[in-house]
């Protein structure tokens, strides 16, 4: 702690650009700033920036080093309000990753309501079907449907979550319908692309019978965005395998219909990740419990429509 000032200086001259200009901010003259930059980098025996009589460049280490940072100082500046506010104050930056298709057509809404609640807090949706890492996007919180593999992150549950095959009503009219993974091979499909491949391995369990389809990739329609698989859905494209979350509203519109009921696909809970020595601010406490609400509302109305 002895160092604390120097590092505000070195992530504020990471974030201006510019020693002068973070001296500037700071109260500190150019000299008092760059000795106090070089006593920080003599600390770390690490060099933080790469010097030009132009800019200042981070060095690998520096970047590193910028991102735990901002989040310990982020802690810090949250805990100082939390003992000057008390619990209850909710404000500043909350920053938010979810898939796309969830996102868009769930939490966004739930996030103005949230901001209604708490119009001091500012906030930051990022949306992508690619697993976030908290620590290096600068992120609060991440809704994911199950636990990423080998996660340091705290997993809180907020939700069930089946995953349901879904079709058009105007594609099973022209098509039919299936009633058995085995009849799949017979329909058009669609399958999401992740980093690691693509997920055409789809396991069914109906009392006790297991079955499995493997959607061929030579003639799937693939995408790596949710949403686009949706759309593709809605739009008579063919089969797809959706969260029951992301297409709720379909469900209720008439604009998709649940395939095979009876078969059960493993459930892939929802989670709240976050990092698990991180000081949890009064916005991210509200914004759980919010969350948590929210969920077991609409998850009733959820699971009416699945029967």
């Amino acid at each position: 702690m002895d160092n604390l000032g120097d590092i505000r200086l070195f992530v504020e001259a990471a974030s201006l650009g510019g020693l002068s200009a973070a001296g500037r901010k700071l109260g500190l003259s150019p000299a008092a700033a760059s000795a106090r930059l070089l006593k920080l980098e003599a600390a770390l025996n690490t060099r933080l920036f790469e010097r030009t009589t132009r800019q200042l460049r981070l060095t690998a280490e520096g970047a590193l080093y910028l991102e735990h940072c901002r989040h310990a100082l982020g802690a810090l500046d949250d805990a100082h309000a939390a003992l000057q506010a008390g619990r209850s104050a909710v404000s500043g930056k909350l920053r938010i990753a979810a898939t796309s298709d969830f996102g868009r057509h769930v939490l966004q809404g739930w996030l103005e309501e949230f901001n209604l609640l708490y119009p001091q807090i500012t906030l930051a949706l990022i949306l992508g079907d690619a697993v976030a890492n908290l620590l290096q996007d600068d992120l609060d919180l991440a809704i994911r449907f199950g636990v990423p593999q080998n996660s340091s992150m705290v997993a809180r549950p907020l939700a069930f979550n089946r995953r349901v095959l879904c079709a058009a009503p105007a594609y099973l009219a022209a098509h039919g319908t299936p009633a058995h993974p085995a009849d799949l091979h017979r329909f058009d499909c669609i399958a999401l692309v992740t980093a690691p491949g693509m997920v055409n391995e789809w396991h069914f369990e109906r009392d006790g019978e297991v079955e499995s389809f493997i959607v061929p990739s030579a003639s799937a329609r693939e995408t790596n965005d949710g949403a686009v698989a949706r759309e593709w859905a809605i739009k008579g494209q063919g089969i797809a395998m959706k969260s029951v979350w992301d297409i709720g509203a379909d469900l209720q519109a008439g604009r998709l219909q649940v395939l095979m009921p009876e078969w059960r696909t493993p459930d892939a809970p929802v989670h709240a990740l976050y990092q698990q020595t991180r000081y949890m601010a009064p916005r991210v406490r509200a914004l759980l419990d919010f969350l948590t609400e929210r969920f077991a509302k609409a998850g009733a109305e959820l699971e009416s429509l699945l029967g």
